[in-house]
């Protein structure tokens, strides 16, 4: 497989703003999607009025939705040109510039932007959608339940809506028949797409959730390209 993405060109104006991260050491996740939002976020935006590469974190990220009620223009949904093997459907998914794209016919792909997992939390392998779900459930696990009393009155399970973590919509990543506990779903905190806060789930805004569960089918392949980060499986 090959997979060439369109973030090592040039800024120009007319270009949006692509992202970047340092390379840092990650280890397969514990199977838990929503982590606390402490990591270390290494993500940087290209500010074309100073002409230079910012940090972008927490709160610089808070603060950008708070003034402009949208994210930066490089994690906007836009189709870009995309050079891949791959087949239309394909979802191929970059943690490190923290984009996925959904491979288009004719070099093109939808180019979203996301939230991956933080430091330890990273992952890469070669999965497919198994399933979706629309105002999904969310069942915090065992371990959350344990430690966290807000999570242990959802323990049964937290009816989907607007205040679920998992957002709109859940597409839930299997390897063969078995579901690996990873899936790309919503968030209730759409400022912390282009950073580093999950763990090891793959997290959209809202809208964006949305539009990709309308365009993907079940079976759909799902690559994970992660640098630094330990393999699930195959890439």
């Amino acid at each position: 497989m090959t997979a060439t993405s369109d973030h090592n060109r040039p800024v120009s104006k007319d270009q949006p703003a692509w992202t970047r991260r340092k390379l840092g050491a990650a280890v397969l996740a514990a199977a838990l999607c929503l982590g606390p939002l402490a990591a270390l976020a290494q993500t940087q935006i290209y500010d074309a009025r100073t002409k230079k590469w910012v940090n972008y974190d927490k709160k610089k990220a808070r603060q950008y939705f708070a003034r402009n009620n949208q994210l930066p223009e490089a994690f906007r949904r836009q189709v870009v040109p995309f050079r891949t093997a791959e087949q239309p459907g394909t979802i191929i998914i970059d943690g490190n510039q923290h984009f996925l794209y959904l491979v288009q016919p004719g070099g093109q792909a939808i180019r979203y932007g996301i939230g991956v997992g933080r430091e330890g939390f990273g992952w890469a392998g070669i999965v497919r959608v198994g399933r979706t779900a629309e105002w999904p459930t969310w069942t915090p696990p065992a371990e959350m339940v344990a430690r966290d009393p807000n999570a242990a009155k959802w323990a049964a399970g937290m009816p989907g809506g607007p205040d679920n973590p998992l957002g709109s919509r859940a597409l839930y990543l299997y390897e063969g028949d078995q579901d690996t506990i990873y899936r790309i779903h919503g968030t209730v905190e759409p400022w912390t797409i282009g950073l580093d806060v999950s763990s090891g789930c793959i997290r959209m805004n809202n809208d964006d959730v949305t539009d990709l569960h309308s365009r993907i089918e079940i079976g759909a392949k799902v690559i994970v390209l992660m640098q630094g980060a330990a393999l699930y499986k195959g890439v």
